[in-house]
């Protein structure tokens, strides 16, 4: 006698040849592409050239700096962290699936291609700064070099890339040659200060990191240690840059910095009651008022010119 279950098997679903546009478009990550888009406006508006002449310098400067080669950056980091993520968050486009085979390799490639020739409309200091961009992506994420591994390195070197750099850019670009002096030591200032804000944001892969051994602040120090270096790390440049503007004889717009310091004080206490908690949080009120105190610092130096 036989039997007949009725049964048949489920179908396997089929694996996807290209990328999910939607999936492509998570996988550049939006969301990042503020601080270098506002660091390259910070530096345009510190030059204190005209926006009316440099108008389109400007705009596409702040395309470069934020989908193209910030975006270039998330991709490469996603591909080369696939493994991580695939721990830490494997709904992310790449371990899912929806960005299939090595798309997420190739669409690095072709983003770091394409700021490359964007950056070379920039003149010779944008392209220059272009071309430091784009190693610094690859040098963050990519083996061997890796700097990621590292809880000193790598946020420095992003903290840099995200900060400094566009601002010193968006100032080249602008007064068409290298930005004053004043202006590099602001925007170096505010470059070391956003090593504390990529350390916070290392909290969200904690675990990942740990089984992976990438030395992440919080994973080498802990949670608790991590969030108060990182809070030092952000509020001593910007007394720095108070105590300079101060020297400089821009009263007003030091007074304003040192308000907006002082309320991201009170967001760092409320941090440091639950660092690994409360590191999502800060992004809102204290990281609202750091960017917030770069545009006014950049005003000051603008009047200086």
């Amino acid at each position: 006698m036989t039997v007949s279950s009725g049964l048949h098997p489920a179908p396997v679903p089929a694996v996807r040849r290209l990328p999910q546009p939607r999936a492509a478009l998570t996988l550049i990550k939006p969301i990042t592409w503020f601080p270098p888009m506002w660091a390259f406006l910070c530096g345009a508006v510190s030059a204190g050239g005209s926006f009316v002449q440099g108008w389109g310098l400007v705009l596409l400067g702040i395309v470069l700096a934020g989908p193209i080669v910030c975006g270039m950056s998330q991709a490469a980091n996603d591909w080369c962290d696939r493994h991580v993520d695939a721990i830490n968050e494997p709904d992310r486009p790449i371990p899912s699936g929806r960005i299939p085979g090595r798309w997420g390799l190739w669409i690095a490639l072709a983003m770091s291609a394409l700021s490359l020739f964007v950056g070379w409309f920039l003149g010779p200091w944008g392209f220059a700064a272009t071309v430091v961009g784009v190693l610094a992506a690859w040098a963050y994420s990519a083996e061997p070099v890796r700097l990621k591994r590292s809880g000193w390195w790598g946020p420095g070197l992003v903290g840099l890339s995200y900060e400094s750099l566009p601002w010193f850019t968006g100032a080249a670009v602008l007064s068409a040659g290298a930005p004053r002096i004043e202006i590099v030591i602001v925007a170096l200032l505010y470059g070391i200060g956003a090593h504390g804000i990529m350390t916070l944001n290392d909290f969200k892969a904690l675990e990942g990191d740990r089984q992976m051994g990438v030395n992440s602040l919080p994973v080498t120090l802990g949670p608790e240690r991590a969030a108060r270096l990182a809070c030092w790390i952000m509020a001593i440049p910007q007394v720095a840059v108070i105590a300079l503007l101060f020297h400089w004889g821009r009263e007003p717009f030091a007074a304003a910095i040192a308000a907006g310091l002082f309320g991201q004080v009170w967001a760092m206490q409320v941090l440091l009651r639950d660092p690994k908690g409360r590191a999502p949080w800060y992004n809102g009120p204290g990281v609202g008022l750091y960017v917030s105190g770069m545009m006014v610092a950049a005003f000051a130096l603008r009047g200086m010119g």
